[in-house]
């Protein structure tokens, strides 16, 4: 058959050429639309029928337009409308605002992804969006349904891939927290009516049946029983067609896509117990199920419910972290404070927060005093004292006195846009526990399949007459909900309670390495030290005084910036005047005072610059774990003083409650042994190695990663920690350390706080109990619930109600660990 006799078959196939051929609609003048469609470019009227058309044909389903025998009603379908909206986001301002730059040629995206009802939904996005053309990267989060997408701008865009989630029947946003409160809202209250019909028919069906139930054989007159069951009829039809709508929209979209989803049993069972009762009343047949079928999508959209509000519950603290910014703020134009959206900030302007206002930007305090509190950035509850001079970080609240800052970072530059980043980050990302899960979940749901059929066959010899609502217990039964639910609600609500103290997991295999931890590795300088030096020991030589000698020290390491002259910040400095101050780097400083020439620095420096001989008469009080500097003038030895990396106060009942996990202690540091074998004596670290370069800390890790069975975590903080952090099996970085290394880490402690090591691992193995438990739950109940279901014990209604409990108690199970670690 050629083209044109495809063209003739049914005369509603036939367009002319004015009519749009896909929708039969007059074409717009000035409108050159068109799609390709066998081998001809066919016009058509709007951007929407392109989509929709070019939807059909890239999935080969041209087809359709050679055997329809009639065009689509006159309106416009819902896509041509979501694909008008969805265009707006290749503006290139609205572009940059929603996503964001991911090296040279990528973006990256996080999407909220509305009619995710399982684990086979979250699969069938993932491979469809990795077939488009110019997508790099996808991973979508069950519990929190949201998508991370990166793209090459040159190749597609935005809407392409929005359109394309739209084109297999789920609609998807750009996250934003107004908009997430949205989708959730609407979920709620679309599943809130559904359970209301469900359960006010469920109540009026079973009125109509317990007379059936009670009467005794003959009692009942058959035109009364054919008016109950004709009543059940009608009180049904609601619930199937409206509170049932969405299994059996989700379960034809999962067939026609080739794939089986969690609600491809549900809806077979709710739709085989329906259309048999509909039989059977049409034909006065043996027995109705209308309450076992009103009963059933009841209790399931009971469960549901419940289940959609404790996820909610979980994945609220991300929505917390992006709605803390305010949307306005003082800002000082031209000597007058001017209230402008936060969006227009830019780094140098000055801004003015009032007691009791949220810091919307990272910034410098210029003038005014206030206790700040960093509870959503660093976990730490009690307000911290700022004043002129400090730092300040967006989101933290300032609990009293009027700041003025000067704006330094703005919007996803701010430290807490960097936490809301790697939160989604973490939350997107799959760890083998879930993906594992996903995978038995699919199974499983084809071994159901496969059972119920099995069922059908076996009791068709056994007793025809119970098939229907054996065969609908047992694909309800055993729809695995809860083995979907076991693994991404549990560690979504892991991942808030251990951000909410403090600690912020980046990647989504960060929990599952921790809780299987066997070593961990420190740096020492700013990890388990402050990385503050500060002064130990004075020894004054030749006679002079030791406080005066201090003092003057002072007075000299304040003209410095080296972290050396900090040691002394906290003393109180001679009042003298410094004349030809000289300083040369690594070694020390000079000055003139009083007409006399006095140095600090490095012992070895400063005698050879005054010829001086050594200090002998310092002796055995020259203590090697300390960093010695000398003080000295013209005439000879003043005094040496002994610095000290301060050890952190919580270092040492960490490394204990680390031993007590059974996790064994390293240090690797770049600093002389004696210093490096002192602190690691003093923590009782299990090993040391000491003056490592950044090449050698790697191979040490490797020396430790290649034991049997060993699974190594590494805590740092500097720049030269980056390539360490990355070549472990987990990374912790501190907070305030380097950029760099909370950007390679999987796990970033957000305060100065190092116990969130030993939290995070103790909550990290509490969450694989919990994640054991669940499975153990989800494939217990199943193992059980199948063979009666299958031996006839288990009614529509009871499948059902267990099916729901099973699904709500794994989530309650699972939120069991958002209580602070």
């Amino acid at each position: 058959m050629n083209e044109s006799t495809w063209e003739q078959a049914g005369s509603a196939a036939v367009v002319a050429e004015e009519g749009c051929y896909h929708c039969g609609l007059p074409i717009p003048p000035q409108t050159h639309f068109s799609v390709v469609i066998d081998g001809r470019a066919r016009r058509m009227c709007c951007a929407g029928c392109v989509a929709v058309a070019q939807a059909i044909v890239d999935n080969g389903l041209g087809d359709y337009y050679r055997h329809r025998d009639a065009m689509p009603e006159p309106v416009r379908e819902a896509l041509p409308e979501v694909v008008r909206e969805l265009e707006s986001f290749d503006l290139p301002e609205l572009t940059e605002q929603v996503s964001r730059a991911v090296g040279e040629h990528e973006r990256e995206v996080t999407l909220i992804l509305e009619g995710i009802t399982c684990a086979a939904c979250v699969w069938l996005n993932e491979q469809h969006l990795r077939r488009q053309p110019g997508v790099t990267h996808v991973e979508i989060n069950y519990a929190t349904r949201r998508a991370l997408v990166r793209w090459d701008p040159e190749r597609t865009s935005l809407s392409r891939i929005l359109k394309a989630i739209a084109e297999i029947g789920y609609r998807a946003y750009p996250f934003d927290p107004k908009k997430a409160e949205e989708v959730a809202q609407r979920e709620r209250r679309s599943m809130l009516w559904r359970v209301f019909v469900a359960g006010f028919a469920s109540m009026q069906v079973m009125m109509y049946a317990i007379p059936t139930y009670l009467a005794g054989e003959g009692e009942m007159p058959a035109d009364i029983e054919r008016l109950l069951r004709w009543a059940s009829l009608v009180l049904t039809l609601p619930v199937v067609f409206y509170s049932c709508g969405p299994f059996f929209a989700n379960a034809w979209r999962d067939l026609r896509l080739r794939r089986v989803g969690m609600d491809v049993p549900v809806a077979l069972g709710i739709g085989v117990a329906f259309l048999a009762s509909l039989w059977f009343t049409l034909t006065d047949g043996a027995e109705v199920y209308f309450d076992s079928v009103a009963m059933f999508a009841f209790f399931l959209l009971g469960g549901r419910f419940l289940e959609m509000l404790a996820r909610q519950r979980a994945v609220r603290g991300l929505e917390e972290v992006a709605r803390v910014i305010p949307a306005v703020a003082e800002r000082l134009e031209a000597g007058i404070w001017q209230r402008v959206p936060v969006a227009r900030l830019a780094p140098g302007d000055r801004i003015r927060v009032r007691p009791g206002q949220t810091i919307p930007v990272d910034g410098r305090i210029l003038s005014g005093y206030g206790e700040v509190s960093e509870a959503i950035l660093t976990g730490e509850s009690r307000p911290i004292p700022k004043s002129e001079g400090d730092r300040v970080l967006g989101g933290s609240l300032n609990g009293g006195g009027v700041l003025e800052i000067a704006v330094e970072r703005v919007g996803e530059e701010t430290r807490l846009a960097t936490i809301r980043r790697t939160m989604e980050r973490a939350q997107s990302e799959k760890p083998a526990i879930s993906t594992l899960a996903e995978r038995y979940a699919g199974l499983f749901i084809v071994a159901v399949l496969a059972l119920a059929l099995l069922t059908a066959v076996l009791w068709s010899w056994l007793d025809p007459a119970r098939i229907v609502p054996i065969v609908v217990s047992v694909l309800v039964v055993a729809c695995p909900c809860a083995l979907s639910l076991a693994t991404p609600v549990a560690l979504t609500a892991a991942t808030d309670a251990l951000m909410r103290s403090g600690v912020l997991v980046t990647r989504g295999h960060a929990i599952e390495t921790l809780a299987r931890l066997t070593d961990i590795a420190f740096d020492k300088t700013g990890t388990l030290t402050r990385g503050q030096l500060a002064v130990a020991k004075v020894l004054p030589l030749s006679g002079h005084d030791a406080q005066q000698s201090l003092a003057l020290a002072a007075a000299l390491e304040a003209a410095s910036e080296h972290p050396i002259a900090r040691a002394f910040a906290d003393v109180t400095p001679m009042d003298v005047s410094l004349e030809a101050l000289e300083v040369v780097t690594g070694q020390g400083l000079s000055a003139r005072i009083g007409g006399r020439r006095v140095r600090i620095g490095r012992p070895e420096w400063v005698a050879e610059r005054f010829s001086l001989p050594p200090l002998a008469q310092a002796g055995s009080d020259i203590d090697p774990t300390l960093t010695w500097v000398a003080l000295a003038d013209e005439t000879g030895w003043m005094a040496l003083f002994g610095l000290t990396d301060v050890v952190r106060d919580e270092a040492p009942a960490l490394v204990q409650e680390l031993h007590a996990l059974g996790v064994r202690t390293h240090l690797l540091s770049g600093d002389a042994p004696e210093i490096v074998f002192h602190v690691a004596r003093a923590l009782g670290i299990d090993s040391a190695r000491a003056a490592l370069t950044p090449e050698g800390k790697i191979e040490a890790l490797r020396e430790v990663m290649a034991r049997p069975g060993s699974v190594v975590a590494m805590v740092g903080d500097g720049v030269n920690d980056a390539p360490v952090l990355a070549g472990a099996h987990v990374s912790v970085a501190m907070g305030e350390g380097a950029d760099l290394a909370r950007l390679n880490a999987d796990v970033v402690l957000l305060g100065s706080d190092l116990s969130g090591v030993a939290r995070a691992v103790r909550h990290a193995r509490r969450t694989l109990v919990v994640v054991a438990q669940n499975h153990r739950w989800a494939f217990t109940y199943n193992l059980l619930a199948i063979p009666f279901a299958m031996a006839g014990w288990v009614t529509p209604w009871m499948a059902g109600l267990g099916m729901a409990a099973s699904s709500l108690g794994v989530v309650l199970n699972a939120l069991r660990l958002q209580r602070a670690p």
